[in-house]
């Protein structure tokens, strides 16, 4: 019998972590081993693991002076997509991939995005592994105000907002990048510095209601992701085990 299939994640601030994605992928046959960036834990210098998933942070992806780990996971996924290792990418970690992936990201650009947004999928998402089927227009939270301003060559452009255009999108065959929190409930808005809204001229609370009443179908669909992601996972893992059998 072959191993279980672990996910290695990149946390890289205090309140980033997996949340429910975590499950969601345990419920879908992947384990995650999270390493803190932020807390100065050193991430592997290669990826072994079978999927590799980068999450948000108020960093820029090159961002190395304030966080110097960002390197070493821009190296790990700079592999995991030579080597066609499934890779997801959230905010922070989205952003990494459009980057490493030869895209551009600019801080402060554009109007910032906080709490449930509305997204839109494009034709490309019809196609796609993980957004085929979904509803044309989910909801996730947001919480960002760099962004994506220029995805890679070749690059399948899969979903965007309206302040937002580039929230989703996959390079190559197994790597997704989104700038939203699929992984994140409305208990995470709960938790935001009121100060850092203030300066944007939101409201906390009010984010936190809105998120809260559009929650029920925005865990639905995001579920669904991270099962069919899973499912790349596992899938990769069995082909492994099937071709040390041989």
């Amino acid at each position: 019998m072959g191993r279980t299939a672990t996910a290695l994640v990149v946390q890289n601030s205090a309140h980033g972590g997996p949340g429910r994605w975590g499950r969601w992928l345990a419920e879908g046959g992947v384990g995650v081993e999270v390493v803190r960036g932020d807390l100065g834990e050193a991430l592997p210098g290669r990826l072994e693991h079978e999927a590799l998933v980068v999450l948000g942070g108020a960093y820029l992806p090159d961002d190395d002076e304030r966080a110097p780990w960002l390197a070493g996971a821009r190296a790990l996924m700079r592999q995991a997509v030579d080597e066609g290792v499934p890779v997801f990418g959230i905010c922070l970690g989205g952003q990494m991939l459009a980057q490493v992936a030869g895209g551009q990201v600019a801080g402060e650009h554009g109007e910032p995005e906080f709490g449930s947004t509305v997204l839109t999928l494009r034709p490309q998402a019809a196609e796609d592994p993980l957004f085929a089927g979904l509803p044309e227009r989910p909801t996730a939270i947001e919480n960002h105000v760099d962004a994506i301003v220029r995805l890679p060559a070749g690059a399948r452009w899969l979903a965007g907002s309206e302040r937002c255009p580039y929230q989703a999108f996959r390079v190559g065959e197994a790597a997704w990048g989104v700038q939203f929190h699929p992984e994140s409930g409305p208990e995470r808005i709960a938790r935001w510095p009121e100060e850092r809204l203030a300066r944007y001229g939101v409201d906390r609370d009010e984010l936190h209601r809105v998120a809260v009443r559009e929650d029920a179908s925005a865990a639905r669909v995001w579920r669904e992701v991270a099962l069919r992601f899973a499912a790349r996972v596992t899938d990769g893992r069995a082909r492994e085990d099937r071709a040390c059998l041989a």
